[in-house]
């Protein structure tokens, strides 16, 4: 359910942003796709660098494909190796970024990949209607190539 933003000052808007990325992290840590759904606005403005060899990267713009996303995600590698650690969390308004490092190793391949990521997030109207993922591609695309 969408929190409402109307009439708040600067520091309960930053609060609901806070709020609502809380939320967001812990339904993706529940694998709740509903849930992610429901946090992600009609329209999202989603960025993750392409690339062909990493099937669970593609363009998203749609609530449902971003929340799908995590799905893809989830079959295309080995749960028991996935790994991340949010080390920063700053909140300025209706932005968000997250910094931290992941980790995980792809299904078809056996190949791992780590690396340090930051996530930016903006929260308008009590949902998530930016989502701008910077990571270690290199060693993601690696790792989905078979050797």
């Amino acid at each position: 359910m969408p929190i409402k933003t109307a009439d708040l000052t600067a520091s309960s808007v930053a609060d609901t942003t806070r709020h609502v990325v809380q939320e967001f992290l812990a339904a993706r840590m529940a694998g709740d796709v509903e849930r992610l759904v429901a946090l992600f606005a009609d329209d999202v403005d989603w960025l993750l660098a392409e690339n062909p060899a990493v099937p669970w990267i593609r363009p998203r713009s749609t609530g449902a494909e971003c929340a799908a996303q995590f799905t893809e995600l989830a079959e295309h590698t080995v749960a028991e190796d996935a790994r991340a650690s949010v080390d920063t969390f700053l909140v300025d308004g209706t932005d968000a970024v997250l910094m931290g490092y992941l980790s995980g190793t792809v299904r078809a391949t056996g190949k791992s990949f780590a690396g340090p990521f930051a996530l930016r997030l903006t929260v308008e109207e009590g949902r998530i209607t930016r989502h701008h993922l910077y990571e270690n591609s290199v060693s993601i695309a690696e790792a989905c190539t078979p050797s």
